[in-house]
């Protein structure tokens, strides 16, 4: 049984850290470009980590453009919107650099034995500034073909893939890093618009996690999503038949205050239906849960585990390295576009 992800102040896990992990509501951990220095350093962490906890489950944002966390010995994955315009449009050419893309994002990871990239974003390409060119592209039907290819690539190289922002983060300007975006729309604009890439990627079975957004769709709840029962349970559970992982975005993130503190923040995520709670940047909300916050007895609906690499597909590719540096040649092909 384990509910939150924590992050660590640095390059090494200090002993306090050491505790931490130990903890038996931590399952997961997610590391930062702080954590990094170069692949022998990030390896080493990673070891230091599984000593505390064996199975915990090793997570990073690493999807490509703007939000990668390691540089230097790790290739530059493009930004996901750059795909189909270096593809000049040509939808199957774009397909197949999406499924090389994700498999050498995820294949990287995994040689340094991480779990997981949350990873791809299915936001549309909207007025949201902070996702623009995170997103495949403004239509739907292309990311529900290019996520889909790149998940294929994950897949094969033996990750298992994320989904993000659920409902939908494209169509509001606010950052919920920074602030609390609500999303004024009708229910319907939403439901045949930015929910239909989380809608038939699940209806594939190609997601076998989620990550709500930390906005208020007020037409249609007065909650983010993240913190609604409505959404985790009535929509996606339900409606969608979400079978797999359902993560809190950052409770520690400017949408999420709408809460109250972190002891609230993490009630409210974890009452709608998160499986897992993300308190990154702020040690002294981890303290706080893991020493004077009353965890829920109840197992999650779905653990953490089920996210694991697939091991048999992780062997295949890391012996495959002409996959790896053709992958290597596209990504460079269009980060020079």
């Amino acid at each position: 049984m384990s509910y939150l992800m924590l992050d660590l102040s640095g390059k090494k896990v200090t002993e306090h850290e050491q505790k931490q992990l130990a903890h038996s509501m931590v399952g997961g951990l997610i590391l930062f470009t702080r954590n990094y220095e170069n692949k022998a350093q990030l390896m080493a962490l990673i070891k230091e980590v599984r000593k505390s906890n064996p199975n915990i489950l090793i997570a990073v944002d690493h999807e490509g453009g703007r939000v990668q966390r390691f540089r230097g010995e790790f290739t530059d994955i493009p930004a996901m919107s750059k795909i189909l315009l270096a593809a000049n449009g040509d939808l199957s050419q774009a397909r197949t650099w999406a499924s090389e893309l994700g498999f050498l994002m995820a294949v990287e990871l995994l040689a340094c034995d991480i779990d997981l990239s949350f990873a791809p974003v299915l936001d549309v390409n909207g007025i949201s500034e902070v996702i623009g060119e995170r997103s495949f592209s403004k239509k739907t039907d292309e990311i529900i073909e290019l996520a889909g290819a790149f998940i294929t690539g994950m897949k094969q190289a033996g990750m298992s893939a994320v989904g993000k922002h659920f409902p939908g983060h494209g169509s509001v300007k606010a950052d919920s890093h920074i602030d609390l975006p609500v999303d004024n729309r009708t229910k319907e604009q939403i439901f045949t618009y930015d929910i239909l890439p989380f809608k038939q990627l699940i209806a594939d079975e190609q997601i076998e996690g989620i990550m709500p957004a930390h906005v208020i769709y007020s037409n249609v709840d007065d909650r983010p999503a993240g913190f609604s029962e409505y959404w985790l349970q009535t929509v996606l559970r339900k409606e969608l038949n979400f079978k797999g992982v359902i993560f809190s975005d950052d409770l520690g993130m400017e949408g999420a205050s709408v809460a109250g503190g972190f002891k609230e923040r993490a009630n409210a995520a974890l009452t709608a239906g998160c499986d897992m709670i993300l308190v990154c940047n702020n040690p002294d909300a981890v303290n706080t849960l893991l020493t004077d916050f009353q965890w829920p007895s109840a197992a999650p609906q779905k653990p953490a585990s089920f996210l694991k690499p697939d091991f048999v597909n992780v062997m295949k590719s890391l012996e495959n390295e002409t996959r790896w540096q053709k992958a290597k040649e596209i990504a460079n092909q269009i980060n020079q576009f």
